[in-house]
């Protein structure tokens, strides 16, 4: 009973970790201290989660001083904050760098969306097989 118990904590917790999202996610790599990044989450924040962009690719934040996520390792060149990155099955779909007010952001994420609408989305280059000799 005891384990049982264990098991459902972990679960209702996420206890096993952060496993990309089967879906689209945006990501903010952000920093404390970061002035762009406190107005982002003043004026975009609490409606993005109420948002169809919202709804589509939940927000998770990272924080850009902290040891990056194994399942975000493959993210690079992120250096200024903010700066979102929109994923899809864990692939980068692309990025917006900076906040530079609420128009910008919904028309340069509406870029992005648009990507997965038209399935413009990069896909891993897979070689043909090699005859058999």
């Amino acid at each position: 009973m005891p384990a049982r118990l264990l098991i459902l904590v972990l679960i209702l917790a996420g206890g096993f970790g952060h496993r990309p999202a089967a879906g689209a996610e945006l990501i903010m790599f952000e920093s404390a201290g970061c002035p762009y990044c406190a107005r982002w989450h003043r004026e975009i924040g609490p409606i993005y989660p109420k948002t169809d962009e919202g709804k589509r690719a939940p927000l998770r934040r990272v924080d850009l001083a902290a040891p990056r996520p194994a399942d975000l390792a493959a993210i690079a060149n992120v250096v200024y904050t903010p700066t979102f990155v929109l994923l899809h099955e864990g692939r980068e779909i692309g990025r917006i760098v900076g906040y530079n007010g609420d128009e910008a952001f919904w028309s340069l994420l509406g870029e992005l969306v648009a990507k997965l609408d038209r399935q413009d989305i990069p896909k891993p280059v897979r070689k043909k097989p090699e005859p058999l000799t």
